[in-house]
């Protein structure tokens, strides 16, 4: 019996997380994204941020930006800690192509949403609301499978939503910093997105598949 390469073992421990070769390159441009802003501190934040007033006289990238700057260092890194468990999660379910379809529709939701729903939200902040989306369809391709996981993370994210929707925020998160509306447009908005690749070449079965 050949003893295993290590280096093998490794690899197949890399690519069961997602984080193999040009998987693990775009998880780290992606962190490296969420943090960026963060050396410019408020001067950033302020610069970047969606702000009703300052969209109203045509600042339209903040729309984009928004969803990458944050409250704090530490707002950010747990944003990133959230992307890297949902990368390992999901990462293969969707090409990378209809990946930045999914989240831009989910950012879209966001922006709409909290500018025709929420007007008495004068300003946001962070990467939230577009993770919510990626769970969203995530679990969505989850379900389609019928991966052993997909109910729980339906139920988790339901219920999720449904409780903020109804009290406010989790326990343990501050009240008043947590736009709670931008969680259910940015999972309403991937989903709608996620339906839009119902072709049966969107989805990238674990088997094999290529990507779109």
């Amino acid at each position: 019996m050949t003893p295993s390469n290590p280096v093998d073992g490794f690899r197949r421990l890399l690519r069961s997380l997602n984080c193999d070769g040009p998987y693990g390159a775009a998880l780290g441009f992606a962190c490296l994204a969420l943090l960026a802003t963060e050396p410019g501190g408020d001067a950033a934040r302020h610069a970047l941020r969606y702000q009703r007033d300052a969209l109203a006289t045509g600042q339209w990238w903040r729309l984009v930006t928004a969803h990458f700057v944050h409250l704090s260092l530490h707002h950010a890194l747990l944003n990133t800690l959230a992307l890297v468990l949902l990368w390992m999660l999901f990462a293969r379910d969707y090409s990378p192509r209809a990946w930045l379809l999914i989240v831009a529709g989910a950012m879209a939701a966001i922006d709409f949403g909290l500018w025709v729903g929420d007007s008495t939200v004068l300003w946001y902040v962070g990467s939230s609301g577009a993770l919510h989306g990626v769970l969203a369809a995530g679990t969505l391709a989850h379900l389609r499978r019928h991966e052993p996981d997909a109910w729980i993370l339906a139920l988790l994210l339901v219920g999720k939503i449904a409780y903020e929707q109804s009290i406010g925020p989790l326990p343990l998160m501050p009240r008043g910093t947590v736009v709670v509306d931008a969680h259910l447009y940015g999972a309403l908005g991937a989903l709608l997105a996620a339906r839009a690749l119902t072709a049966p070449t969107a989805l990238i079965r674990r088997a094999g598949s290529k990507p779109v």
